[in-house]
C-alpha cells in the first residue's frame, strides 16, 4: 500500500460507493491512470457544479463505468489536477488528508491540503 501525504499508510477513502482508480476504496494510482486519482475529497454541491461546468459531470450515474453518480457528502478519489483547479477557483472540496496518496504532493502543497482537511 502506498503512503499518504503525511507519510503514513494510506487510509481508505470510501468503500460505498467504491472509489479510486481500482474501485477498491483507496486513492491509489498506476501508470495508466491519466487522471491521477490521488485526492480523497468529500463532495460539495459547489464542487460538483464546478466539475460539471469544466466537462466532468460527477453527478450522473454511468453504470457501464461502475460509476454510481455522486451527491454532496459522498467521498470520492478525485484527479489531483481537478482538485487544484477547484482550489484556484475557490471551490475545492474538503479532503480526508490520511486518504490522499503522497504523489498528490507533486501537484498541490501539503499546506493547501491541510487547509482543506476535514476535522470530523
Amino acid at each position: 500500500m502506498p503512503t499518504n501525504v503525511l507519510g503514513a499508510e494510506l487510509e481508505c477513502c470510501c468503500a460505498n460507493p467504491p472509489t479510486g482508480y481500482f474501485r477498491d476504496g483507496y486513492c491509489r494510482t498506476a501508470a495508466d491512470d491519466k487522471g491521477l486519482h490521488t485526492v480523497c475529497a468529500e463532495m460539495t454541491a459547489e464542487f460538483l457544479e464546478f466539475s460539471a461546468a469544466a466537462g466532468n459531470d460527477l453527478s450522473t450515474p454511468h453504470p457501464d463505468w461502475d460509476f454510481p453518480g455522486l451527491a454532496a457528502g459522498d467521498r470520492w478519489c478525485l484527479c489531483v489536477e481537478r482538485w487544484k483547479e477547484a482550489l484556484e477557483a475557490g471551490v475545492a472540496p474538503p479532503v480526508v488528508i490520511g486518504a490522499c496518496q503522497i504523489s498528490a504532493l507533486e501537484f498541490v502543497s501539503l499546506e493547501d491540503l491541510q487547509a482543506h482537511a476535514l476535522t470530523r
